[in-house]
């Protein structure tokens, strides 16, 4: 499949996955996901692990919630994308999490299985009406808001942990600002503080790299879209070009020129079946041309007073949502805690490229948080 992370935006330029097998392939597949389901078993008597859709905005939408113990905190996990279901890769970083954290995954409106709910099978026949008219950036807040509030209620909770992955950073930082009494904690994981200096960041760490590899083909492709992104509009296309080569020279996943691991996860996910992985694909490209306009505008840089504590997860190599911005506004911003960590062997996938420091990382600096709360 190949596919392009646009900033924090996915975007589907083919679409094979599961639909593409051979029944041999298939059946090997099916086979490999039965291991991975029985291993991702949750045995323990104090445990839970529930995967169910409930009604959030108006929809139906489908949550995910695994843990060994419920009495451990919960954080929420707000995806990226958008459209781009965490729940189809867990099976690749969670379980470690789950021993002192009960996590909660959601798919958003226009992503996996949500998608599909709203399409009927994930056969993307139904009116495209049908969710399309509500993406909207406020919408996916209300929406983040309503499912903390469920979650909290519904697992007796007094308040949760918030986690936001890339675009997810822009649903969670906008909802901790509006229902601070919610969280315990925010954490940004390739926080998104403003998109138009991430994209100018992102291409000049392009252009350096392709100069200094002599890539003539990346160079022509760079200067086509030049001064980016200067006065022009961010369009889909510009954009194409410009997440293109910094996700080639390492921006993406650290040291690495594809993230195929990722991209290629839901193959394996016992969470997901051929029409679930198909809603990929399809959620991707419904809901990009919808939310851009928005997105581009995206600016917390005159915010400077969090409400709650706040801890910005860093990768050293991020070029997809670049980091200096996220160190800046860390340094100014007023908060009852704050904390910045690095992540030196990662780019933008931090939980997949150090799982072991993400959950060190958070125990140390977000667990003590929801403990000294109660």
């Amino acid at each position: 499949m190949k596919i392009v992370w646009l900033g924090c935006l996915i975007l589907a330029l083919t679409s094979t996955h599961a639909s593409a097998q051979q029944p041999a392939e298939a059946a090997a597949y099916k086979k490999v996901k039965e291991v991975v389901r029985d291993l991702e078993r949750i045995v323990a008597p104090s445990g839970i692990q529930e995967s169910y859709k409930t009604g959030i905005g108006g929809i139906d939408q489908w949550l995910n919630v695994r843990g060994q113990d419920q009495a451990n905190p919960i954080i929420l996990f707000i995806h990226g994308g958008p459209a781009s279901p965490l729940t189809p890769t867990i099976w690749q970083f969670q379980r470690p999490l789950e021993e002192y954290f009960t996590v909660v995954n959601w798919d958003q409106r226009g992503a996996g299985k949500t998608y599909g709910e709203a399409y009927g099978a994930a056969d993307g026949e139904a009116d495209p009406h049908a969710i399309g008219d509500s993406i909207h950036i406020p919408r996916y807040v209300d929406d983040a808001i309503e499912v903390a509030e469920y979650v909290r209620k519904r697992y007796h909770k007094k308040k949760i942990i918030l986690m936001g992955h890339s675009w997810g950073t822009v649903i969670g930082m906008s909802a901790a600002l509006k229902r601070p009494d919610l969280f315990y904690a925010y954490i940004g994981i390739g926080q998104v503080i403003s998109t138009r200096e991430n994209e100018r960041i992102s291409f000049e760490y392009a252009l350096q790299q392709a100069k200094a590899h002599d890539n003539a083909p990346a160079l022509k492709e760079l200067e086509s879209i030049a001064p980016y992104p200067g006065d022009q509009p961010i369009t889909r296309e510009r954009i194409i070009v410009a997440r293109k080569w910094p996700q080639f020279y390492g921006g993406l996943s650290a040291f690495r020129d594809t993230s195929t691991y990722y991209f290629d996860a839901p193959l394996l996910s016992p969470e997901y079946d051929e029409a679930d992985i198909r809603a990929i694909d399809q959620g991707s490209l419904l809901t990009l041309g919808k939310i851009l306009p928005e997105f581009v505008n995206v600016d917390f840089t005159n915010v400077h007073t969090f409400p709650i504590p706040v801890v910005m997860f860093m990768g050293r190599h991020d070029y997809t949502t670049p980091t200096s911005p996220t160190a800046a506004w860390l340094d100014q911003v007023r908060a009852p805690y704050k904390q910045g960590v690095w992540f030196e062997h990662s780019a933008h996938m931090i939980p997949w490229e150090e799982p072991g420091k993400t959950l060190v990382s958070l125990l140390k600096y977000v667990r003590p948080l929801a403990e000294g709360a109660n």
